[in-house]
């Protein structure tokens, strides 16, 4: 990072952290508990240090200081001397809650680096690695550039990654931090981040809502073969009943054709009032008025039922579509059309 792109806590930060614990500890014990808790954060985030920036930093605060190596410190480095210089400065609970606030607002976002590529090159960066590894890699990203990448994979990657992204729960920081620092070095980048909680099956319905139907098909038939049941769980998630409300009158009059009433009212049970006027105003009057009595005389209903109802509705519209005759939205495109 170039010097004068860096902000006045920025310079903070990396000045006291070349100062060493003992010394920031007496300096921040001058300062109130909000610009503890604003320059801990930035300090948290630091992890590497050029000789050069060191030197101009202190030039900054009229210092004479000159270094020949840089300073590296890791995510981990940089963490663990922001709480040891709150725990001296502000001993006991008190310090500790400080510390647990500069953590949570140093939540690390990963692979930042890379989102600045297109897809096609960073499937290249990657598309040799293990798919475990892409699998984490991809979890990071936001939904669309890790479907435009998976895209730019080999099918039979893309159905073997897919399925590890569904299966990845807590990945170990270390593991993570030495995926992103290799990844940053072979696009000549410099940071790593601390782990976190990635992946899951709603993950990877995310990166499926945003491919087309056919490739979106061939990935969950192969990972059907990986775990049965498996593709059923991604599918719900790709499309929520609730979603029926971006459809257009003519596809939610096609659904309702296919949907007999007891189903339809039942699902509607637990419906914003969006979604139901939606239903009601592609119905006729009289069908509209007779179903909003009779939601109103329903007595309570396992939630367990509504939701087998909601989801025997989206396989019908899931069904349509695949027939041609709707379109759902959510997709990836910006319109859909029937």
């Amino acid at each position: 990072m170039a010097n004068e792109k860096l902000t006045g806590p920025q310079k903070a930060a990396m000045f006291l952290l070349s100062l060493g614990e003992e010394l920031t500890a007496n300096i921040i014990k001058q300062m109130d508990e909000e610009e503890i808790k604003k320059l801990g954060s930035h300090i948290a985030q630091v992890n590497y240090i050029g000789p050069k920036t060191i030197e101009t930093i202190f030039s900054e605060f009229s210092s004479l200081y000159t270094v020949d190596q840089p300073l590296l410190l890791g995510s981990q480095g940089s963490n663990q001397f922001i709480k040891n210089v709150v725990t001296r400065a502000i001993p006991g609970e008190k310090g500790q809650e400080i510390i647990e606030e500069i953590e949570e607002q140093g939540k690390w976002k990963l692979f930042q680096k890379i989102k600045k590529y297109d897809p096609k090159t960073l499937s290249n960066f990657i598309r040799n690695e293990h798919p475990q590894t892409i699998a984490i890699i991809l979890s990071h990203l936001e939904s669309g550039q890790a479907a435009a990448i998976l895209t730019e994979l080999p099918i039979n990657l893309q159905t073997e990654v897919v399925y590890r992204v569904a299966e990845l729960e807590n990945v170990s920081p270390e593991i993570v931090e030495e995926i992103d620092q290799a990844l940053m070095e072979e696009v000549a980048a410099v940071k790593s981040f601390e782990g976190q909680q990635i992946g899951g099956v709603r993950s990877v319905a995310e990166m499926l809502n945003q491919m087309d139907s056919a490739l979106e098909g061939n990935i969950l038939k192969g990972i059907e073969e990986f775990r049965q049941g498996l593709a059923d769980e991604i599918r719900q998630l790709m499309f929520i009943f609730e979603d029926l409300v971006n459809v257009d009158d003519r596809g939610i009059m096609a659904i309702l054709k296919e949907v007999n009433n007891e189903e339809l009212i039942l699902a509607l049970k637990s419906a914003s009032d969006e979604m139901r006027e939606k239903i009601f105003k592609n119905m006729s009057e009289r069908a509209a008025q007779m179903m909003k009595e009779d939601l109103e005389v329903m007595g309570p209903v396992r939630l367990k039922d509504v939701e087998v109802a909601q989801q025997s509705i989206i396989k019908i519209a899931k069904k349509l579509e695949a027939e041609g005759k709707i379109v759902l939205a959510g997709k990836g495109s910006e319109e859909a059309f029937v």
